[in-house]
């Protein structure tokens, strides 16, 4: 793509020097010029190319913002201008007014379109990629959830239909978190790009980047609420206190926590589990391991068998105020005995 725009680029620029020489060829008084005539048409492509380069990253729909603040401020300025407060006096002076009207109006409504880019969506839909009849379930992704890493996961097993809206500012986030001079941050940042890779990689899944950029980094949860809402789409966060602000403002939220607590088995007396057994229990001759969720096991005649990983029939399940506490027989043992 870079090599494409490079070589636009040089082929417009020859264009502006060739197109400079045929105009003094075509017009004799201006022959004698033909080389300050070529020389002008490169420094215009050279300004134009300039130009380009400093627009960089100024996106469509950033454009589209600008046409729709131009024109909005060009009406108020003719609507201004029009009005009987300009139907007499000086006529230059009222010409002078209508212009410096024309000139404000049109650079505040194109600043003021620019500032709320994300919301002019809400006035004018921005063309999109995916067509707006096509109902596509949308989710936005927290910086969390991508840490997190389940996602990935859930995402390889098909059971979310839904397309991945990641905002530019949660990649930026996401980036600063990575090159944090603190190990804690930084590990926790990379896991977050790893998981964006893992999920890129993923052939039926529908990521798209939205551009959206932050003034201040404090406005990172309510841009995501905000865009959330304006697309009406769900938000994917781990941060609770995201969660809830969104629950406020009417937007569902997805709870990686509560799909992992739904999806875990539920132990019935009698079903046989396999448990590591790491510790002596209070009783004579117990073990006690934990399973996969964070129950506790205590198997019963299973303190010989520390450190490995032994067959166990539930007897027994009490509820506690941390999770479940499971009661077990090791499997066999009774015929041993």
């Amino acid at each position: 793509m870079n090599k494409t725009i490079v070589a636009v680029r040089l082929i417009f620029f020859a264009i502006c020097i060739v197109g400079s020489w045929l105009v003094c060829y075509t017009i004799q008084e201006w022959d004698r010029f033909r080389w300050l005539a070529m020389l002008i048409g490169a420094l215009i492509g050279a300004f134009v190319i300039l130009v380009d380069v400093l627009l960089k990253g100024f996106s469509l729909r950033g454009l589209t913002a600008l046409t729709f603040g131009l024109a909005i401020g060009a009406l108020a300025a003719w609507l201004v201008g029009s009005s009987p407060l300009l139907e007499q006096g000086d006529p230059q002076v009222i010409y002078l007014v209508r212009l410096a009207l024309f000139i404000i109006c049109s650079y505040l409504g194109a600043v003021m379109a620019l500032r709320g880019r994300d919301e002019f969506n809400l006035v004018i839909p921005y063309v999109r990629f995916v067509p707006h009849e096509v109902d596509v379930p949308l989710v936005v992704v927290d910086t969390s959830a991508l840490i997190d890493g389940r996602i990935a996961r859930v995402c390889e097993t098909h059971f979310l239909g839904a397309a991945l809206i990641i905002p530019t500012f949660v990649l930026t986030e996401l980036q600063n978190i990575a090159d944090s001079p603190d190990a804690v941050k930084q590990a926790r940042g990379r896991r977050g790009l790893e998981v964006l890779n893992e999920l890129r990689k993923i052939k039926h899944l529908d990521i798209r980047i939205h551009q959206s950029d932050l003034t201040r980094r404090a406005d990172i949860e309510a841009k995501l609420v905000f865009l959330a809402q304006s697309m009406r789409a769900k938000l994917l966060t781990t941060d609770y206190n995201l969660a809830k602000m969104a629950e406020f403002h009417g937007v569902q939220w997805l709870n990686l926590h509560a799909l992992e607590k739904s999806l875990r088995p539920e132990l019935v007396i009698g079903e046989s589990v396999e448990v590591e057994l790491l510790k002596p229990g209070k009783e004579e001759g117990q073990a006690v391991g934990y399973l996969a969720d964070g129950s506790l096991v205590v198997v019963n005649n299973g303190k010989p068998f520390l450190g490995k990983r032994v067959s166990a029939e539930i007897i027994g399940v009490l509820p506690t105020a941390g999770g479940k506490m499971v009661f077990a027989n090791l499997l066999g043992a009774a015929d041993a005995a």
